[in-house]
């Protein structure tokens, strides 16, 4: 197992996600145990001392499951890491309630790491809103030792990470961010991981994979890949990839079975990062994949000047295009938590003012009701 430095610890360099640990009969609700226990003493086996959960996952049984079988190992052999649900706003008047709920659940004293839960449009106000006192509780944690590290989560773009290291980027120590080959450009994880570094930030990664989306290919892509590397697996470009990024500390990959474990274990028993010829092959084949259901708009903001309902057209464009490619999801969802009722996509009339002004030209009002109909925002 490979291992990073990080302050005065080494940290595997894979970390143990359990937001998709073995389920029985298909329940997301009802964790296998058994499976579970056997996939964390594996994990240890092979040294893997980072393991990931939150309060959320699971619906509420991943801190649970993962608190108990990780009681049966010494503290001290390894570090557990959860996090505030920032991403329900019912919760934000209850930081103290439910920190000290989740050291019950996961039968510690301590959390070696703690985080703001994905720190997105719909809670950066609530997040830096004073009243709900989460980041002045948080950080009494940090100095009564029961957070021995802080840090925090992002779905969001760039600009909402940038207001909230403008606000709390000092006392940050980590950040996760979705990152792997496909969302470098499409996510703009690039610049996120740009930003992250001016603030002198080591990146955690979720998605490796994009939730399995990256770990099977069409053969065309796949045997691209192939003609690089003829032993190196499909998923296990994935990681190659982030091994390439030199501000990677952690990544997260959230294994659902035995077969999982053991391919990214072996995977991390070596850094083999990408040279220029292979990045370049990897990212042309996540640029292919992105048009194939993507509107290649260039934020040229021609469209903006011209509409009359004042829509920031490329802003939807890009959540649509996140959308279309993940076939739903919950980050264009709750991106609109945050934008007025005026301004979403079923405020379009289809004028077509902004299609006649468009350079590529790009049927936007076909598109913006598309998006309406697939949120369901039609009537």
């Amino acid at each position: 197992m490979l291992y990073k430095d990080y302050q005065d610890l080494k940290l595997s360099a894979l970390g143990l996600g359990a937001m998709r640990l073995p389920v029985v009969d298909g329940d997301d609700a009802r964790i296998d145990e058994k499976k579970a226990e056997e996939m964390v003493a594996c994990a240890m086996e092979k040294g893997i001392n980072y393991y990931d959960t939150a309060w959320g996952y699971h619906d509420g049984n991943s801190e649970l499951v993962l608190g108990k079988i990780l009681s049966a190992y010494p503290r001290e052999d390894y570090y557990l890491a959860t996090k505030f649900p920032g991403y329900d706003l019912s919760n934000m008047g209850k930081v103290e309630e439910i920190f000290e709920r989740q050291l019950e659940k996961c039968r510690v004293e301590y959390f070696d790491f703690y985080l703001f839960h994905n720190v997105c449009e719909m809670n950066i106000d609530a997040y830096l809103d004073e009243k709900y006192g989460i980041f002045s509780y948080l950080m009494k944690q940090k100095e009564n030792g029961r957070i021995r590290h802080l840090g925090f989560s992002a779905h969001g773009s760039y600009d909402i990470m940038k207001r909230f290291l403008e606000a709390y980027g000092e006392h940050m120590e980590f950040c996760q961010i979705q990152l792997n080959w496909l969302d470098w450009s499409f996510q703009d994880a690039k610049e996120k991981v740009a930003l992250l570094k001016e603030y002198g930030i080591p990146v955690w990664v979720m998605e490796p994979l994009r939730g399995g989306r990256l770990a099977a290919l069409s053969e065309t892509d796949a045997a691209k890949l192939s003609a690089l590397r003829p032993d190196e697996k499909v998923p296990a470009w994935a990681f190659r990839f982030l091994q390439t990024i030199p501000e990677v500390t952690m990544v997260l990959s959230g294994m659902s079975s035995m077969e999982q474990l053991l391919d990214n274990i072996c995977t991390y028993e070596a850094e083999k990062p990408l040279n220029e010829t292979e990045m370049k092959v990897l990212l042309d084949i996540a640029e292919e994949m992105v048009k194939k259901d993507s509107l290649p708009c260039t934020s040229c903001h021609y469209c903006v000047s011209h509409c009359p309902k004042g829509l920031h057209i490329p802003e939807l464009i890009a959540l649509y295009n996140e959308h279309c490619f993940t076939g739903g999801g919950f980050i264009a969802p709750m991106a609109l938590q945050s934008v007025p009722k005026e301004q979403l996509p079923s405020a379009c009339i289809g004028c077509k003012s902004c299609e006649a002004v468009c350079p590529q030209q790009l049927k936007i009002s076909t598109a913006m009701s598309d998006f309406a109909e697939k949120l369901g925002m039609k009537e």
